[in-house]
């Protein structure tokens, strides 16, 4: 791998629900693999309605049974300057990914994807929103096993 680190932003609509908990199983794959220093990672919602925020209470307990800790993390919005600082933008939906299609510079629309592409044969495939419907654990399980993949994919690159 280059001296340059990987940066990759997480993104659902609120960042306050997946993209934390996206961020939070990331964080702890590069731990477990002891590559954390090669990666810059952060999590952002395409809308601003919990900017300053903690994650979702619930987000926070389904990561917490898996020792993962996001209470640090605030939620915010979407910058423009995250297309030109980041290498990969996972959206968590394809709503999400058609918001940030549409506010990404032509020159960094190849940076965005769907979060869950990265596990083969899932092309496609959106992450539940649990706000509503409450499946934090099911979530959870799925941005873990994406983060996995991701991480072994990223492996693969360099």
């Amino acid at each position: 791998m280059s001296n340059e680190k990987i940066k990759i932003l997480f993104v659902c609509m609120g960042n306050i629900c997946r993209s934390p908990t996206a961020e939070g199983a990331f964080q702890v794959q590069i731990q477990k693999q002891g590559v954390q220093d090669l990666f810059e990672i952060d999590s952002a919602g395409t809308h601003a309605y919990h900017i300053g925020e903690q994650p979702d209470s619930r987000s926070q307990v389904a990561a917490n049974k898996y020792d993962i800790d996001l209470s640090h993390q605030r939620a915010r919005q979407v910058h423009e300057s995250d297309f030109y600082h980041y290498d990969y933008i996972f959206a968590m939906d394809a709503s999400n990914l058609l918001d940030l299609q549409d506010i990404c510079p032509t020159k960094h629309q190849h940076k965005l994807a769907l979060m869950l592409d990265n596990i083969p044969e899932n092309n496609g495939k959106g992450v539940p929103d649990p706000y509503f419907e409450g499946r934090f654990d099911e979530v959870f399980v799925m941005l873990n096993r994406a983060s996995e993949f991701l991480l072994d994919k990223l492996h693969k690159i360099d």
